[in-house]
């Protein structure tokens, strides 16, 4: 979600508000098990460089730092607020929404991937740009950027632009009434890509697939997240972003602490299970986190999961990470057994990605 968005609704679900900062919390309050980052095998020396580089302005607006290495938090720094400060991470939020997708489908909520997704809004019928293709869009369509609607967000003439969303009030309706795109010469099409579909990043049609997950569980979004995902992983502060309609957004903007962030990046590095209890299915994680899509020679893509390799000196080292306008990332390293927060609020600033990635492989991954 970018900056001029206007959020009209927004919820606030505090079971507990732990407060004071990082350093006054007891590490048990929220079950992170606290380490020393030498004895997690960080470099604390480049921990240090990379505080003073922030400090000093090298980095814009970087909020908060967040390392977990073999399950123990090793490494926490906040550079604006404290450890009870709620992150918008904007579409970091895409990923949660792939986590709550593959809960649905372990409870046989959803029927699996191919759910149509327009059979699930029988009254928004009759939609705009009727075509059986729009009628045959799957979940798994949605989880992969690559549905066949008219809708690109990183193209400002796309019909199916986020910002033009947000200035109405259905916005399921929204996603529903776009035309099935075409495709130019200087475009990709999905039967020349390597996994047979053309990527197009669209908030609309993740947007809408909260829409499906409240159909199909038959809950709200946010309660259902709340009782499956959250609660069991004590996490006792969520603030979502609710459309005109009451649907909670699930393209972006729901608001966590990094401690938290953090939480749900292990669950994915545990393969599914959080202090032996199984959250989600290790087939879930291992299917969303492998590549679906490919971006760019250097980005693939999952179930909205990102994949690449970040290079530190001499080594490079495969991750999966949820992504967020800013900057915002939160990664996982399996071969380091490492996960980690990078928060910021560097909005729609040229450079935002690169800056995380700088302090990934400058200062936070191994070079040796």
């Amino acid at each position: 979600m970018k900056t001029s968005v206007l959020i009209l609704f927004s919820g606030l679900l505090l079971l507990a508000a732990p407060p004071g900062s990082a350093q006054s919390q007891p590490a048990a309050s929220d079950g992170w098990t606290v380490a020393d980052p030498g004895s997690a095998g960080l470099d604390a020396s480049a921990l240090s460089r990379m505080e003073e580089a922030i400090a000093s302005g090298q980095f814009k607006k970087i909020t908060s730092v967040l390392i977990a290495r073999h399950g123990k938090l090793a490494y926490e720094k906040y550079f604006d607020g404290d450890a009870a400060t709620l992150r918008d991470t904007r579409s970091a939020t895409k990923s949660i929404t792939s986590m709550v997708t593959g809960i649905a489908i372990d409870q046989r909520a959803l029927p699996g991937l191919d759910a149509k997704v327009f059979s699930y809004f029988p009254e928004k019928q009759p939609v705009a740009n009727p075509d059986p293709r729009k009628d045959a869009t799957t979940v798994e369509d949605i989880l992969t950027m690559s549905s066949l609607l008219e809708c690109d967000d990183w193209n400002e003439y796309s019909r199916g632009n986020e910002e033009r969303m947000y200035v109405i009030e259905d916005w399921v309706k929204f996603f529903l009434d776009l035309p099935v795109k075409g495709f130019p010469p200087w475009v990709t099409k999905p039967q020349e890509s390597p996994y047979g579909r053309s990527f197009s990043y669209c908030t609309a049609g993740v947007t809408t697939l909260g829409g499906v997950l409240e159909k199909a569980t038959k809950k709200k979004l946010a309660d259902f997240a709340a009782a499956n995902l959250f609660m069991p992983l004590g996490i006792q502060q969520v603030q979502w972003a609710y459309s005109p309609l009451g649907l909670a957004q699930g393209g972006g903007g729901l608001r966590l602490r990094s401690r938290d962030l953090l939480k749900l990046a292990q669950l994915y590095l545990n393969r599914g299970t959080w202090s032996g209890k199984r959250i989600v299915s290790d087939t879930w994680v291992k299917t969303s986190t492998t590549p679906h899509m490919q971006i760019d020679d250097d980005t693939r893509y999952g179930f909205l999961w990102w994949l690449k390799d970040f290079k530190a000196g001499t080594r490079s080292y495969s991750a999966y990470y949820m992504s967020g306008n800013g900057g915002n990332k939160v990664a996982v390293f399996p071969e380091l057994d490492m996960v980690v927060v990078l928060t910021s609020t560097n909005y729609n600033s040229k450079g935002m990605h690169e800056q995380t990635d700088h302090l990934l492989t400058d200062y936070i991954l191994p070079k040796q």
